[in-house]
């Protein structure tokens, strides 16, 4: 027998109306603001099906604003998101997603620093305040945000992933889900691995010195958020 998350039946802790549309959306913009690994100074919302036909009533671009400004589901600053954005001198542009999407609450978020690193993300709110992330800087791959994930970025070489996955295993760290995608064949790769623990300082500065690798994030919502002073 398989048991839901009690997210799925009683809701997360969390500020707003609804679990999706509030706390779902909370989550997807922490995972961007984690994913982009700094605060942004633009960035542009793509709102799809239910989040764009009701989003002001229901909080929508508050929530995903108190989340690109790492705030945590149940901060009572969400409220006053946009608010705050504007004072820190963030530009935030929310249009009508065009095309499909994934599911009826999703938004794509593309971001920008000040230096002009980027970051995209494209994530549904699923319900309960859950999240799934169906896309990153374009690359077709998932994540829950569940647990603590590791985001790769690396060339498509022989013997990478062996590589990133033996220095977990050397660590003892395990995977849960690991998810691949790649430009083309000798392109750049994404890879994606939830973890059972918080990846230490030292592991990520191990899987860095892996030969193609270019870059690593870690995504990690329970220990990631900007807490309430």
């Amino acid at each position: 027998m398989r048991f839901k998350n009690v997210f799925s039946i009683i809701g997360p802790s969390m500020v707003g109306p609804s679990s999706s549309h509030t706390a779902g959306a909370v989550r997807i913009g922490l995972i961007a603001r984690q994913l982009l690994a700094e605060e942004p100074v633009r960035v542009k919302i793509a709102l799809y099906g239910s989040f764009a036909e009701t989003y002001w009533g229901h909080g929508t671009d508050l929530a995903l604003a108190g989340g690109l400004l790492g705030y945590a589901t149940d901060d009572a600053r969400v409220a006053d998101a946009l608010e705050e954005a504007q004072r820190r001198g963030i530009e935030i542009a929310f249009v009508k997603g065009v095309g499909l999407a994934p599911h009826p609450n999703t938004a794509k978020l593309e971001l920008t620093a000040e230096g002009g690193r980027t970051a995209q993300v494209l994530g549904a709110s699923i319900g309960g305040g859950n999240v799934m992330i169906h896309e990153m800087n374009g690359f077709d791959v998932r994540c829950s945000g569940e647990y603590p994930t590791i985001v790769v970025l690396h060339d498509d070489r022989p013997g990478v992933l062996a590589s990133l996955t033996g220095v977990l295993g050397n660590s003892r760290t395990n995977i849960g889900y690991m998810g691949v995608d790649r430009k083309g064949r000798s392109g750049e790769a994404m890879t994606v691995m939830e973890l059972d623990s918080v990846p230490d300082i030292e592991l990520l500065e191990r899987l860095r010195k892996v030969d193609d690798v270019k870059e690593v994030t870690v995504i990690n919502l329970n220990g990631g958020e900007e807490k309430q002073q």
